[in-house]
C-alpha cells in the first residue's frame, strides 16, 4: 500500500530513436546504399582538388572505398601522394565514417600518426550525417594544407604501440588549434 497522496509511477519504457527493424533490415541497408551510391557519384563528378577516387577499391564493396590524394600546390605537400581509407558502417550517415591514411606514404602532421589514424574532430564527436565524404575530404586537405612543419605527433610512439586498429575506438583529446 502507498502512502497517501503518493501515486503509482507508470513504467517508463525506453525511447525508441529508430524503428523497431534491425540494422540488417533491407529498407535501412538500401537507404545507406542510396547515400553511398549519391556520394560515390558526386566524388566521381565534382572531386575535392587533389582527389580522385581510386575505382577499383569501390568494385567489391560499396562500403569501403579508397581516395587518392595529391597534396596541394605551394603547402609543405605539394606533390605528394597519399591514399585515405573510407569505410562505412550500415549506420552511416548517423556514424561517421572510419577515415585514415592507407599506403605506403603516410603524411608526416602533427594530427596523423604513422600507423594513419587521424586526429580530426569531424572524423568522430563532431560528425554530423549533414557531413560528406566531399567535406570529409576537404578537411584534411585544409587541415595539411595549414601545416607549418612535417612533424609527428608528440606521443605517435606510444600511440602507434597501444592503440585499436579502428581510429574510431580512439578517445580523442582535442586541444592543438595551431596546426
Amino acid at each position: 500500500m502507498l502512502p497517501r497522496g503518493v501515486t503509482r509511477a507508470r513504467q517508463l519504457l525506453p525511447l525508441r530513436l529508430w524503428p523497431r527493424r534491425s540494422w540488417g533490415d533491407g529498407s535501412i541497408m538500401a537507404s545507406m546504399q542510396k547515400r553511398l551510391q549519391k556520394e560515390l557519384l558526386a566524388l566521381q563528378n565534382d572531386p575535392p582538388p587533389g582527389m580522385t577516387l581510386n575505382e577499383k577499391s569501390v568494385q567489391n564493396s560499396i562500403t569501403q572505398w579508397i581516395v587518392d590524394m595529391e597534396g596541394a600546390p605551394g603547402t609543405l605537400y605539394e606533390g605528394e601522394k597519399f591514399q585515405l581509407l573510407f569505410k562505412f558502417s550500415s549506420r552511416y550517415p548517423f556514424d561517421s565514417p572510419q577515415v585514415m591514411f592507407t599506403g605506403e606514404n603516410i603524411p608526416v602532421h602533427p594530427h596523423v600518426y604513422s600507423n594513419g589514424h587521424i586526429c580530426l574532430s569531424i572524423l568522430t564527436e563532431d560528425w554530423s550525417p549533414a557531413l560528406s565524404v566531399q567535406s570529409v575530404c576537404l578537411s584534411i586537405i585544409s587541415m595539411l594544407s595549414s601545416c607549418k612543419e612535417k612533424r609527428r605527433p608528440p606521443d605517435n610512439s606510444f600511440y602507434v604501440r597501444t592503440c585499436n586498429k579502428n581510429p574510431k575506438k580512439t578517445k580523442w583529446w582535442y586541444h592543438d588549434d595551431t596546426c
